[in-house]
């Protein structure tokens, strides 16, 4: 893991160039009604599965489709994607060792035309916006239905013996450790291959369970459970071992591949219920939970480190009988254990309950939560009940940087050189030069320019007084008459987040 990074600040000014000055970043008081939230994650989940409307369209459609989902998000404040990019072992990018998927093509393994690539189109669109572009497994889904047709290239053919039929559904066998390793494959692929800025997985581990029907893991049981010493009333904690190996796995992949790179998971919103804990730990719920019945130890992931954040789906109205929000996200809260906690929402049943409001305003007051992600996007484009007016006039009303993941790596990067404000064709630009690479996550990724008033205190850790969030080195100024006095501020932020100090220079405009 990288261990060297270095602080970069940089300001620009226009007309009249002073001697600069250093700011760093003061503490925010924080304030439940704020709507000035300066570091808040805001991610919104783009679904492939089930979804009819890309095989119905071309290449050229596509990018049309795509350029305009990500500008209406970005203008909702969105800041972060997380598309859907193997819904059933397959793969929505070009992939030697999974088959495009039938969600995009309408029939699996059928390439799209012009050598399209939708995840490199997305990163590269995403990344222009200064948007996080993070890629969505599902890990042990290989048919949603059990009425997938498998292309002849798809691992099921190979090795049928890796998958068993649940419900329906056909799905890896995750006592296998041969699949754990075929999914670290497929992972450490995508990771090498395109520039993600993280590898996302959500509730879908062990399938759900159904009343009166097993899941048909006998055979690997025996094979590797009763083997490692494990007794048949102790299949369930070989289960969530199973699970417990292949995140442990995920994350080392991930580390030896980009150790930028994050891992995150979406898991129900129900970790346990108090009453399936001998010692109350769980939360006052009555519901499906992760730990009993998806044989997933989510909280146990976060504090091995295993996970670089938590989006539990918090899906429940306040005042849900069985699962009340308020509950659920006072428990997650405390049972944060230092790691990055956002709050998954229903878009729909939020504004069903039209309970925006009380929700964001109660978790802004939580120590832990650093913010939302919106489950699906769609709801956010079709503006259901007025969403994304909501977040474009108050909740997102200014921009906010992604909290940064210290725990990767606690230094800024190096500040701007030659910052310098100059007349072009195109007009008034400021403009800098700064390290970068694409390889180095420690050199500057993105830049914050600020702009104050004269004599207005410079306070980087107001959002209000960011003027762009950029991946370019240069931005236009807004020149006037040249006879209004202005302060810039210009910061550098690496790929984990972390913000330089800022240099100040005085401009006229």
């Amino acid at each position: 893991m990288p261990v060297s990074y270095f602080r970069v600040v940089c300001v620009l000014l226009l007309c009249v160039i002073t001697s600069c000055s250093t700011v760093r970043e003061r503490p925010q008081p924080g304030s439940i009604a704020s709507e000035k939230v300066k570091r808040e994650f805001r991610g919104a989940w783009i679904q492939t599965a089930f979804q009819g409307e890309y095989k119905e369209m071309t290449p050229a459609m596509m990018r049309k489709d795509f350029i305009r989902k990500l500008d209406r998000l970005r203008a909702c404040g969105i800041n972060a994607i997380i598309f859907q990019v193997r819904p059933e072992a397959d793969a929505f990018y070009k992939s030697d060792i999974e088959p495009w998927s039938r969600f995009l093509t309408g029939e699996q393994g059928v390439a799209p035309a012009d050598g399209f690539d939708p995840m490199v189109f997305l990163i590269e669109e995403c990344h222009k916006r200064n948007m996080e572009f993070h890629a969505w497994l599902n890990p042990y889904r290989a048919s949603t239905a059990g009425n997938t047709r498998f292309a002849q290239s798809h691992i099921y053919h190979r090795h049928p013996e890796w998958f068993v039929t649940y419900n329906k559904q056909i799905l890896f066998d995750p006592g296998l450790p041969e699949c754990r390793q075929f999914i670290c494959r497929v992972v450490r692929d995508i990771v090498l291959r395109y520039d993600v800025d993280a590898i996302h997985m959500d509730d879908y581990f062990y399938p759900y369970p159904v009343a009166g029907m097993p899941f048909p893991d006998d055979k690997s049981f025996r094979k590797y459970g009763l083997r490692a010493g494990y007794t048949e009333a102790q299949r369930d904690d070989w289960r969530r071992e199973n699970v417990n190996i292949l995140i442990q796995e995920l994350k080392r992949t991930i580390l030896l591949a980009k150790p930028w790179v994050r891992f995150g998971i979406s898991p129900f919103g129900i970790y346990r219920n108090k009453k399936s804990t001998p010692d109350g730990s769980g939360s006052d719920t009555n519901g499906l939970q992760n730990y009993d019945d998806l044989y997933a130890d989510i909280t146990y992931w976060v504090q091995q480190g295993w996970i670089d954040y938590n989006i539990p789906q918090i899906y429940w109205e306040i005042g849900h009988p069985a699962a009340d929000y308020i509950t659920l996200i006072q428990w997650w809260n405390k049972n944060a254990n230092g790691g990055h906690l956002y709050i998954g929402q229903d878009v729909a049943r939020t504004m069903k309950a039209n309970q925006l409001t009380r929700k964001m305003r109660y978790e802004r007051a939580l120590t832990h939560v650093k913010g939302n992600c919106f489950w699906p996007a769609n709801e956010i484009l079709w503006n259901n009940q007025g969403i994304a007016d909501s977040l474009r006039r108050h909740y997102h009303r200014y921009p906010a940087l992604i909290p940064a993941y210290t725990h990767q790596h606690d230094r800024a990067p190096k500040e701007v050189r030659r910052l310098k404000a100059e007349w072009t064709p195109e007009g008034y630009i400021l403009h800098w030069k700064a390290q970068q690479s694409r390889t180095n996550p420690e050199l500057a990724s993105y830049f914050v320019v600020y702009r104050f008033a004269d004599g207005e205190p410079i306070d980087i850790s107001d959002p209000s007084k960011i003027e762009a969030i950029t991946r370019e080195t240069r931005y236009q100024l807004p020149y006037e008459k040249g006879k209004v006095k202005y302060r810039y501020v210009v910061t550098a932020v690496d790929r984990f987040h972390n913000e330089s100090e800022g240099k100040v220079k005085k401009v006229k405009l």
